[in-house]
């Protein structure tokens, strides 16, 4: 089973960047997306059957702004949209798909670069999620994806020591992705599970060339339980093409299908 997780800044902008004729060929079985920025109607003149997924979205309630989906090649058994947090779900920021006992979650972290008051609600977000983590772990097999806004390690960034004061590399924001990466959270960093190398980074300022030159952060992930760790056989980033300021980050699970 494939899983592709992206930001796409704008779905209706990634369209336009080809990311609606990339998926059929991407081979994934499920793509969870994120900043969605969709409202029913642009929805509707995507025409995102013609990709030949099923689309269920959590989009926030102000327009252009924020929002969360999972495509799938086949129609789940079970979808919820958000976790009981008027906050975030008021933003779009989680919705949750059940394939048989697998549940798939596109998750959308809030993002503290624009200044004290949003980096207070990341923080919230950050106390508020483990007891939400702590009621779907216990269903099952999980894949939690998206964008987390944090870079974990000095490897997972390019310029780590320059950016230790700032939003998406603070230390607390570090000891939030120690603490789901440990027992006690539960998950496993199904990316670095197979792949080590550094410079493997998932999005890239606009400014100053970043892309161009690879300053970049890994700042998307799937965070698996255990037992779908053990069945991670391919992870990889696709820069072949560029949809927004994020890239697709490509996770393969041997064994594990929808059903």
């Amino acid at each position: 089973m494939r899983v592709i997780t992206l930001n796409v800044n704008g779905l209706r902008s990634a369209a336009r960047k080809g990311l609606l004729d990339w998926l059929p060929t991407s081979g994934a079985d499920i793509v969870c997306l994120q900043e969605t920025r969709l409202s029913d109607a642009q929805r509707a003149e995507l025409s995102l059957g013609r990709t030949g997924y099923v689309g269920h979205y959590a989009d926030a309630l102000r327009p252009g702004y924020a929002g969360t989906a999972i495509l799938a090649r086949s129609e789940p058994d079970e979808v919820e949209r958000g976790w009981g947090e008027p906050e975030f779900d008021r933003e779009g920021r989680l919705i949750a798909a059940r394939f048989g006992a697998l549940w798939v979650i596109s998750l959308y972290l809030p993002s503290g670069s624009l200044g004290p008051e949003r980096q207070a609600s990341k923080d919230r977000f950050l106390q508020a999620f483990p007891q939400v983590l702590a009621r779907l772990r216990v269903r099952g097999p999980l894949i939690l994806a998206g964008d987390f806004n944090i870079a974990h390690r000095p490897i997972d960034l390019r310029n780590a020591k320059a950016n230790e004061k700032h939003s998406g590399f603070l230390p607390h924001e570090r000891a939030w992705l120690d603490w789901l990466f440990s027992p006690d959270g539960g998950l496993v960093d199904a990316f670095r599970e197979v792949n080590q190398e550094k410079d493997q980074y998932t999005y890239w300022s606009n400014r100053g060339r970043a892309y161009e030159k690879n300053v970049g952060w890994r700042i998307d992930y799937e965070a698996v339980t255990p037992d779908l760790a053990r069945t991670v056989q391919g992870a990889s980033i696709y820069k072949e093409q560029r949809f927004s300021d994020h890239a697709p980050l490509v996770l393969d699970y041997e064994g594990v299908s929808l059903k």
